[in-house]
């Protein structure tokens, strides 16, 4: 794979600031930046007026029309550029860095302030917006027995979508699409959605299967948004029937939601309200593990009763999962989820990777208002 393009563009870069005043200036400004960043993030309204919903939208679409259209993900390619252009600076330039590690010391804040810069400017002031139940007007809290009615709920739905496609009750449904028709499908469940929900509305779609799926299945991720390209990425190794939840998790970040928790909402609600029955049945299987690994933790027995009603097909489905993250267990992976989950906390997610887990409230809740508004009717 070429990629002198992008190390050369590294390397403009970097000749750019080589002057130690502009060394000094720029690792000075990392401090500030961070200080600034905090300072702003305590002030959400002013976010989703002037970042979520002002210049984000400008800067994400204007990334997508220009790298949507290729079918490879140029993200992915420049990550790998500068970690080749890294390594050989650093092997190029050992002897001086040995020499003179306050220097070297230095050139990581230049290199750190900017890629802190880019990083919020592009996409990562999006963590600082107003929480996603604001929007819908839900709850964070609920209560056990309105947990297990809901799980209830989603058991039920997930053993009729999953007889109503396989045609019994044992056998693993099978989604019948290729990656590129999942995530021409996916664009189509934004479009639906944003009829009720018009802040959803996705234009120029830029959704693509990493070229590190391989590594990101090794980490124990599904997917990721390239916050410098606004890319869509999911890993293309993960069984076809999860992937209609996995695209609409990461479309929900590229709209600018940072939240964990927030788009594993918004994929649920895309994907659960899709005129496609394989959809539905990967939203429900999907909330359902998510709710079912919940009750476990705080009501055993009524999450082992209601696992006992699942259609043999629909435990199926469950193992085909289970075995596949298994395959690719490693020592290393709990480190990876660390990092991650430090990022997270950084980033104004308090729960770290435990963040993912509030789809749960999100959804109870979402569910509860909406059933009592049907009944009211």
């Amino acid at each position: 794979m070429n990629l002198w393009p992008f190390q050369l563009l590294s390397q403009m870069i970097l000749d750019s600031i080589k002057t130690p005043k502009a060394k000094t200036i720029l690792a000075l400004a990392l401090p500030v930046q961070i200080a600034l960043v905090k300072w702003i993030g305590n002030y959400p309204d002013f976010v989703e007026q002037y970042y979520s919903k002002g210049t984000y939208p400008v800067v994400s679409q204007m990334l997508r029309t220009l790298l949507g259209w290729i079918p490879f993900s140029i993200g992915d390619i420049f990550y790998l550029g500068l970690f080749v252009l890294v390594v050989s600076h650093i092997f190029k330039h050992r002897k001086t860095i040995k020499k003179k590690p306050l220097l070297f010391l230095k050139d990581i804040a230049v290199f750190l302030s900017i890629v802190f810069f880019a990083f919020h400017l592009l996409w990562g002031m999006n963590y600082y917006r107003k929480p996603i139940h604001e929007k819908f007007g839900i709850q964070r809290e609920y209560e056990v027995t309105e947990l297990i009615g809901f799980t209830k709920y989603l058991a039920e739905k997930t053993n009729q979508y999953q007889h109503q496609l396989a045609g019994d009750t044992a056998t693993a449904v099978k989604i019948p699409y290729s990656r590129a028709e999942i995530f021409k499908k996916t664009e189509a469940g934004y479009a639906s959605f944003k009829e009720s929900f018009p802040d959803f509305e996705y234009k120029r779609s830029s959704l693509k299967a990493s070229l590190f799926s391989l590594p990101l299945t090794y980490m124990g991720y599904g997917g990721y948004l390239n916050p410098f390209t606004n890319e869509a990425h999911v890993n293309g190794l993960t069984p076809l029937f999860r992937l209609p939840t996995v695209s609409g998790h990461e479309v929900g970040h590229q709209l600018g939601y940072a939240a964990e928790g927030a788009t594993n909402f918004i994929g649920f609600l895309v994907t659960e309200q899709h005129e496609d029955p394989y959809f539905k049945y990967a939203a429900y299987h999907h909330a359902l593990g998510y709710c079912l690994s919940d009750l476990q933790r705080k009501d055993e027995e009524a999450s082992k009763e209601i696992i006992a009603l699942l259609n043999p097909g629909v435990k199926k489905n469950f193992q085909e999962l289970k075995e596949f993250w298994e395959k690719y267990q490693n020592p290393l992976e709990p480190m990876f989820k660390f990092i991650f989950s430090t990022f997270l906390k950084a980033n104004n997610q308090d729960e770290g990777i435990q963040s993912y887990q509030a789809v749960v409230a999100y959804m109870v809740n979402y569910h509860k208002n909406n059933s009592s508004r049907k009944t009211l009717q």
